[in-house]
């Protein structure tokens, strides 16, 4: 009588124990890709401390391209009060095109590439990008694996009722970018 209530128990332990380990696996992901996107938010915080910076030094030799400096100060504040994944992809890929219209100006101003503090915040805004691309990676990595457990069987049983979700990638819009 005894080993037809024990095998039961065990089964049951068991059960809660895999459940419990998949529901953790799970928290652990959510985290990584969490801890992912802060990343990139620490990337963009340094990107956006750049710009103004790299306006005001052009504002002083291309004065008369106030609305390419009005729309890399349009598009910096608009990628600051990005709320979603996707608002965010948006907003930095306006920033990142307004961005290119900038240093293009530097090709129409000699003058301007020989300031040393452009060419410095220029350099300084290049590493800055290329940072955010590894920060991006790196989080679409995570919610890659983030998005392959929530899916995938039987993991999706335990996912689906405790509110687990596929995330967002961070792609960018621009095909030719792609």
């Amino acid at each position: 009588m005894l080993p037809l209530i024990i095998i039961p128990l065990v089964f049951v332990a068991l059960v809660v124990i895999y459940l419990v380990g998949v529901y953790n696996r799970l928290i652990a992901l959510r985290n990584n890709r969490e801890q992912a996107f802060s990343d990139i938010d620490v990337q963009m915080k340094q990107r956006y401390d750049l710009v103004p910076n790299l306006v005001n030094t052009v504002k002083g030799y291309a004065q008369h391209e106030k609305g390419t400096l009005d729309a890399v100060i349009q598009a910096r504040a608009k990628a600051m009060g990005a709320q979603t994944v996707q608002e965010r992809a948006e907003a930095e890929n306006m920033l990142t095109g307004t961005l290119k219209s900038l240093f293009a100006l530097s090709e129409a101003y000699p003058q301007l590439r020989a300031v040393e503090s452009f060419a410095k915040l220029q350099d300084e805004l290049s590493d800055t990008e290329n940072k955010i691309q590894a920060a991006r990676r790196f989080y679409n990595t995570n919610v890659m694996a983030f998005n392959t457990a929530v899916e995938s069987f039987p993991t999706n049983l335990i996912a689906n009722p405790f509110g687990f979700a596929k995330s967002e990638f961070f792609e960018l819009d621009d095909k030719t970018e792609r």
